[in-house]
Protein backbone atom coordinates (compact mmCIF):
# COMPACT_ATOMS: atom_id res chain seq x y z
CA UNK A 1 0.00 0.00 0.00
CA UNK A 2 1.53 3.79 -0.99
CA UNK A 3 1.96 6.16 0.77
CA UNK A 4 -0.84 8.27 -0.31
CA UNK A 5 -3.57 5.09 0.70
CA UNK A 6 -2.27 5.34 4.49
CA UNK A 7 -2.63 9.03 4.28
CA UNK A 8 -6.04 8.23 3.14
CA UNK A 9 -6.75 5.61 5.55
CA UNK A 10 -5.34 7.85 8.37
CA UNK A 11 -7.93 10.67 7.84
CA UNK A 12 -10.46 8.01 7.65
CA UNK A 13 -9.80 6.19 10.67
CA UNK A 14 -9.68 10.10 12.27
CA UNK A 15 -13.21 10.56 11.40
CA UNK A 16 -14.57 7.10 12.33
CA UNK A 17 -15.85 8.07 15.83
CA UNK A 18 -17.08 11.37 14.77
CA UNK A 19 -19.03 10.09 12.47
CA UNK A 20 -20.63 7.78 14.82
CA UNK A 21 -21.37 10.36 16.97
CA UNK A 22 -23.25 12.27 14.40
CA UNK A 23 -25.35 9.19 13.89
CA UNK A 24 -26.27 9.17 17.50
CA UNK A 25 -26.89 13.04 17.54
CA UNK A 26 -29.27 12.14 14.63
CA UNK A 27 -31.63 9.94 17.29
CA UNK A 28 -33.21 13.24 18.82
CA UNK A 29 -36.57 14.06 15.95
CA UNK A 30 -37.44 17.58 14.90
CA UNK A 31 -40.10 18.80 12.86
CA UNK A 32 -39.76 19.72 9.23
CA UNK A 33 -41.81 22.23 7.73
CA UNK A 34 -43.44 21.22 4.34
CA UNK A 35 -41.62 21.22 1.68
CA UNK A 36 -43.22 22.49 -1.76
CA UNK A 37 -45.32 19.39 -2.65
CA UNK A 38 -47.30 19.38 0.17
CA UNK A 39 -45.90 16.50 2.14
CA UNK A 40 -45.23 16.94 5.94
CA UNK A 41 -41.83 14.65 6.72
CA UNK A 42 -40.95 13.93 10.17
CA UNK A 43 -36.50 13.13 10.13
CA UNK A 44 -33.90 12.85 12.24
CA UNK A 45 -31.41 16.17 12.05
CA UNK A 46 -28.57 17.38 13.72
CA UNK A 47 -27.23 20.49 13.59
CA UNK A 48 -30.84 22.16 11.66
CA UNK A 49 -32.07 25.35 13.00
CA UNK A 50 -35.18 27.35 11.93
CA UNK A 51 -35.14 30.96 11.86
CA UNK A 52 -37.97 33.09 12.31
CA UNK A 53 -38.88 35.57 9.48
CA UNK A 54 -41.39 38.02 11.44
CA UNK A 55 -43.30 39.19 8.42
CA UNK A 56 -46.06 36.67 8.42
CA UNK A 57 -47.54 34.27 10.16
CA UNK A 58 -46.82 31.97 7.12
CA UNK A 59 -43.29 32.91 6.76
CA UNK A 60 -42.41 32.14 10.70
CA UNK A 61 -42.83 28.45 9.62
CA UNK A 62 -40.81 28.76 6.50
CA UNK A 63 -37.22 27.35 7.07
CA UNK A 64 -34.36 29.43 5.79
CA UNK A 65 -31.11 28.09 3.53
CA UNK A 66 -28.35 29.78 3.55
CA UNK A 67 -26.08 29.97 0.45
CA UNK A 68 -22.34 31.76 0.35
CA UNK A 69 -21.81 35.15 -1.21
CA UNK A 70 -18.45 34.49 -2.34
CA UNK A 71 -18.37 30.58 -3.68
CA UNK A 72 -15.36 29.41 -4.55
CA UNK A 73 -15.16 27.42 -8.35
CA UNK A 74 -15.81 23.70 -7.97
CA UNK A 75 -11.85 22.30 -7.30
CA UNK A 76 -11.51 20.40 -11.32
CA UNK A 77 -10.87 16.61 -11.36
CA UNK A 78 -10.92 14.12 -14.12
CA UNK A 79 -11.54 10.73 -12.49
CA UNK A 80 -13.25 6.73 -13.90
CA UNK A 81 -15.94 5.85 -11.36
CA UNK A 82 -15.60 2.36 -9.80
CA UNK A 83 -17.85 1.25 -13.01
CA UNK A 84 -15.20 2.52 -15.18
CA UNK A 85 -17.19 5.63 -16.27
CA UNK A 86 -15.27 8.81 -16.51
CA UNK A 87 -16.19 11.86 -14.07
CA UNK A 88 -15.31 15.30 -15.25
CA UNK A 89 -16.07 18.18 -13.37
CA UNK A 90 -16.16 20.08 -16.77
CA UNK A 91 -19.50 18.58 -17.17
CA UNK A 92 -21.38 19.67 -14.33
CA UNK A 93 -22.35 23.02 -16.09
CA UNK A 94 -25.71 23.68 -16.04
CA UNK A 95 -26.96 20.95 -13.02
CA UNK A 96 -26.90 21.05 -9.26
CA UNK A 97 -24.34 18.29 -7.93
CA UNK A 98 -24.30 17.27 -4.46
CA UNK A 99 -20.59 16.09 -4.09
CA UNK A 100 -20.91 13.37 -1.36
CA UNK A 101 -18.08 12.17 0.83
CA UNK A 102 -18.74 8.72 2.32
CA UNK A 103 -17.89 5.65 3.52
CA UNK A 104 -19.19 1.74 3.56
CA UNK A 105 -18.26 1.63 7.25
CA UNK A 106 -19.86 4.80 8.09
CA UNK A 107 -23.43 4.51 9.59
CA UNK A 108 -25.28 7.62 9.57
CA UNK A 109 -23.15 7.37 5.03
CA UNK A 110 -25.20 4.38 4.87
CA UNK A 111 -28.65 5.96 6.51
CA UNK A 112 -28.33 8.34 3.90
CA UNK A 113 -27.93 6.68 0.72
CA UNK A 114 -31.42 5.82 -0.11
CA UNK A 115 -32.04 9.52 0.72
CA UNK A 116 -29.58 10.52 -2.42
CA UNK A 117 -31.01 8.05 -4.69
CA UNK A 118 -34.41 9.12 -4.42
CA UNK A 119 -33.04 12.69 -5.23
CA UNK A 120 -30.96 11.27 -7.85
CA UNK A 121 -34.14 9.39 -9.51
CA UNK A 122 -36.85 12.39 -8.89
CA UNK A 123 -34.44 15.15 -10.45
CA UNK A 124 -32.56 13.39 -13.09
CA UNK A 125 -30.63 15.35 -15.31
CA UNK A 126 -31.09 18.53 -13.45
CA UNK A 127 -29.15 16.97 -10.60
CA UNK A 128 -25.64 14.98 -10.39
CA UNK A 129 -24.90 13.02 -7.12
CA UNK A 130 -21.40 12.08 -7.35
CA UNK A 131 -20.00 9.69 -4.34
CA UNK A 132 -16.41 9.90 -3.15
CA UNK A 133 -16.03 6.71 -1.03
CA UNK A 134 -13.52 7.31 1.81
CA UNK A 135 -12.85 3.18 1.96
CA UNK A 136 -9.41 2.07 1.13
CA UNK A 137 -8.91 2.75 -2.59
CA UNK A 138 -7.43 -0.53 -3.29
CA UNK A 139 -10.63 -2.10 -2.11
CA UNK A 140 -12.69 -0.59 -5.09
CA UNK A 141 -14.23 -4.14 -5.40
CA UNK A 142 -15.63 -4.21 -2.48
CA UNK A 143 -17.57 -0.63 -2.48
CA UNK A 144 -19.01 -1.63 -5.85
CA UNK A 145 -20.34 -4.79 -4.54
CA UNK A 146 -21.74 -2.47 -1.73
CA UNK A 147 -23.36 0.05 -3.92
CA UNK A 148 -24.77 -2.67 -6.60
CA UNK A 149 -26.58 -4.20 -3.64
CA UNK A 150 -27.77 -0.93 -2.38
CA UNK A 151 -29.09 -0.13 -5.94
CA UNK A 152 -26.76 3.40 -5.97
CA UNK A 153 -27.69 5.42 -9.21
CA UNK A 154 -25.26 7.68 -9.26
CA UNK A 155 -21.49 7.52 -9.72
CA UNK A 156 -19.30 6.57 -7.08
CA UNK A 157 -15.30 7.47 -6.66
CA UNK A 158 -13.03 6.35 -4.67
CA UNK A 159 -10.79 9.44 -3.47
CA UNK A 160 -7.44 10.35 -3.94
CA UNK A 161 -5.08 12.30 -1.88
CA UNK A 162 -5.74 14.86 -4.69
CA UNK A 163 -9.29 15.04 -4.46
CA UNK A 164 -8.93 15.16 -0.65
CA UNK A 165 -6.22 18.17 -0.45
CA UNK A 166 -8.55 19.85 -3.11
CA UNK A 167 -11.54 20.05 -1.17
CA UNK A 168 -10.17 19.88 2.36
CA UNK A 169 -12.29 20.76 5.25
CA UNK A 170 -13.78 16.95 6.15
CA UNK A 171 -14.34 16.94 9.85
CA UNK A 172 -16.75 14.26 9.35
CA UNK A 173 -18.47 11.41 7.31
CA UNK A 174 -20.75 12.17 5.46
CA UNK A 175 -19.98 15.71 3.97
CA UNK A 176 -21.52 17.12 1.46
CA UNK A 177 -20.92 20.25 -0.77
CA UNK A 178 -23.81 21.69 -2.92
CA UNK A 179 -22.33 23.14 -6.54
CA UNK A 180 -24.65 25.34 -8.33
CA UNK A 181 -25.16 25.67 -12.03
CA UNK A 182 -22.16 27.95 -12.37
CA UNK A 183 -20.10 24.70 -11.11
CA UNK A 184 -19.10 26.87 -7.61
CA UNK A 185 -19.94 25.32 -4.26
CA UNK A 186 -22.17 27.75 -2.43
CA UNK A 187 -22.72 25.60 0.65
CA UNK A 188 -21.55 22.15 2.89
CA UNK A 189 -22.84 19.65 5.12
CA UNK A 190 -21.55 18.16 7.86
CA UNK A 191 -23.66 15.25 9.23
CA UNK A 192 -26.46 13.93 8.34
CA UNK A 193 -29.36 16.13 6.81
CA UNK A 194 -33.08 15.23 6.28
CA UNK A 195 -34.28 14.91 1.99
CA UNK A 196 -35.74 18.02 2.45
CA UNK A 197 -32.76 20.55 2.85
CA UNK A 198 -31.24 19.22 0.21
CA UNK A 199 -34.26 19.21 -2.10
CA UNK A 200 -34.61 22.71 -1.24
CA UNK A 201 -31.96 23.87 -2.02
CA UNK A 202 -31.24 22.34 -4.79
CA UNK A 203 -34.72 23.59 -6.39
CA UNK A 204 -33.98 27.33 -5.50
CA UNK A 205 -30.68 26.95 -7.14
CA UNK A 206 -32.81 25.16 -10.13
CA UNK A 207 -35.15 27.88 -10.09
CA UNK A 208 -38.21 26.05 -9.02
CA UNK A 209 -40.40 26.98 -6.48
CA UNK A 210 -39.72 26.43 -2.35
CA UNK A 211 -41.61 27.35 0.34
CA UNK A 212 -38.01 28.96 2.30
CA UNK A 213 -36.74 31.86 2.53
CA UNK A 214 -33.12 32.64 0.74
CA UNK A 215 -30.12 34.32 2.81
CA UNK A 216 -26.34 34.88 1.92
CA UNK A 217 -23.36 34.36 3.95
CA UNK A 218 -19.73 34.92 3.57
CA UNK A 219 -17.83 31.96 3.51
CA UNK A 220 -15.20 32.50 6.06
CA UNK A 221 -13.97 29.14 6.70
CA UNK A 222 -17.21 27.19 6.84
CA UNK A 223 -16.63 25.44 3.18
CA UNK A 224 -13.07 26.09 2.45
CA UNK A 225 -10.64 26.41 5.68
CA UNK A 226 -8.32 28.88 3.19
CA UNK A 227 -11.65 31.00 4.05
CA UNK A 228 -10.88 31.16 7.70
CA UNK A 229 -8.46 34.73 7.48
CA UNK A 230 -11.86 36.45 6.19
CA UNK A 231 -13.18 35.51 10.13
CA UNK A 232 -13.70 38.02 12.32
CA UNK A 233 -14.78 35.46 15.42
CA UNK A 234 -13.87 32.11 15.73
CA UNK A 235 -15.88 29.22 17.81
CA UNK A 236 -14.63 29.71 21.66
CA UNK A 237 -12.36 32.45 21.53
CA UNK A 238 -13.18 35.60 23.64
CA UNK A 239 -11.81 38.88 21.99
CA UNK A 240 -13.20 40.41 24.46
CA UNK A 241 -11.44 43.01 26.20
CA UNK A 242 -9.45 43.61 22.76
CA UNK A 243 -9.69 46.98 21.06
CA UNK A 244 -10.70 46.76 17.49
CA UNK A 245 -7.32 47.01 16.54
CA UNK A 246 -6.12 44.24 19.08
CA UNK A 247 -8.21 41.58 17.71
CA UNK A 248 -6.63 42.00 14.12
CA UNK A 249 -2.94 41.63 15.45
CA UNK A 250 -5.20 38.85 17.30
CA UNK A 251 -6.73 36.96 14.12
CA UNK A 252 -3.30 37.45 12.59
CA UNK A 253 -1.43 35.54 14.85
CA UNK A 254 -4.10 32.38 15.19
CA UNK A 255 -3.96 32.77 10.83
CA UNK A 256 -0.34 32.47 10.85
CA UNK A 257 0.47 30.22 13.70
CA UNK A 258 -0.20 26.52 13.58
CA UNK A 259 -1.95 24.55 15.96
CA UNK A 260 0.17 21.49 17.60
CA UNK A 261 -2.25 18.84 18.01
CA UNK A 262 -0.96 17.14 14.90
CA UNK A 263 -3.77 18.69 12.28
CA UNK A 264 -1.25 20.55 9.97
CA UNK A 265 -3.74 23.45 10.73
CA UNK A 266 -3.20 27.03 11.36
CA UNK A 267 -4.58 28.31 14.69
CA UNK A 268 -8.45 29.52 13.36
CA UNK A 269 -8.37 26.88 10.52
CA UNK A 270 -8.61 24.50 13.68
CA UNK A 271 -10.84 26.26 16.03
CA UNK A 272 -13.57 26.42 12.75
CA UNK A 273 -12.61 22.61 11.38
CA UNK A 274 -13.31 21.48 15.08
CA UNK A 275 -14.64 23.14 18.14
CA UNK A 276 -13.95 20.71 20.17
CA UNK A 277 -10.18 20.87 19.68
CA UNK A 278 -8.49 21.32 23.51
CA UNK A 279 -5.74 22.36 22.12
CA UNK A 280 -6.51 24.90 19.45
CA UNK A 281 -8.98 26.17 21.90
CA UNK A 282 -6.34 26.38 24.92
CA UNK A 283 -3.71 27.95 22.54
CA UNK A 284 -5.93 30.41 20.82
CA UNK A 285 -7.04 31.36 24.57
CA UNK A 286 -3.48 31.88 25.96
CA UNK A 287 -2.72 34.31 21.99
CA UNK A 288 -5.35 36.27 22.95
CA UNK A 289 -4.38 37.06 26.75
CA UNK A 290 -0.89 37.45 25.59
CA UNK A 291 -1.90 40.31 23.25
CA UNK A 292 -4.01 41.81 25.88
CA UNK A 293 -0.90 41.87 27.88
CA UNK A 294 1.57 42.20 25.30
CA UNK A 295 3.33 39.38 25.54
CA UNK A 296 5.23 37.65 22.88
CA UNK A 297 4.06 34.87 21.19
CA UNK A 298 2.99 31.81 22.56
CA UNK A 299 5.19 29.07 22.72
CA UNK A 300 2.28 26.01 22.41
CA UNK A 301 1.98 27.49 18.82
CA UNK A 302 3.74 26.00 16.08
CA UNK A 303 5.17 27.53 12.98
CA UNK A 304 2.24 27.82 10.15
CA UNK A 305 1.61 24.79 7.83
CA UNK A 306 3.19 25.59 4.88
CA UNK A 307 -0.04 25.38 1.56
CA UNK A 308 -0.26 22.42 -0.44
CA UNK A 309 1.19 23.19 -4.17
CA UNK A 310 -1.85 23.72 -6.62
CA UNK A 311 -2.33 20.49 -8.00
CA UNK A 312 -3.48 19.61 -11.80
CA UNK A 313 -7.25 17.97 -12.23
CA UNK A 314 -6.36 13.98 -11.65
CA UNK A 315 -5.80 11.98 -14.62
CA UNK A 316 -7.91 8.95 -15.48
CA UNK A 317 -6.29 6.15 -14.31
CA UNK A 318 -6.35 2.93 -16.04
CA UNK A 319 -8.72 0.45 -14.63
CA UNK A 320 -8.08 -3.12 -14.62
Amino acid sequence: MNKGFIFILAVAAGLVGIAIGIAAGRSKLATVPRIPDGRARMERARGITTVKNTSTAQSDRMPIIRFASNPQAVPPFLVRDINGGVVSTAEWHGKVVLLNFWATWCPPCREEIPELIELQARYKDRLQVIGISMDDPEDADGVKRFTEKEGVNYPIVMVSREILMEYGGVPALPTSFVVNTDSKIVQKHVGLYPTFVYETELRSLLGLPVEAKVETFEDTGQIFLKNAALATDLPDVDFTGLSPELKKVALKRLNSEGCSCGCKLTLAQCRINDSLCPVSKKIAAQVVKEIASGSSASPDATPAPVPAPATNPASVPNQQ
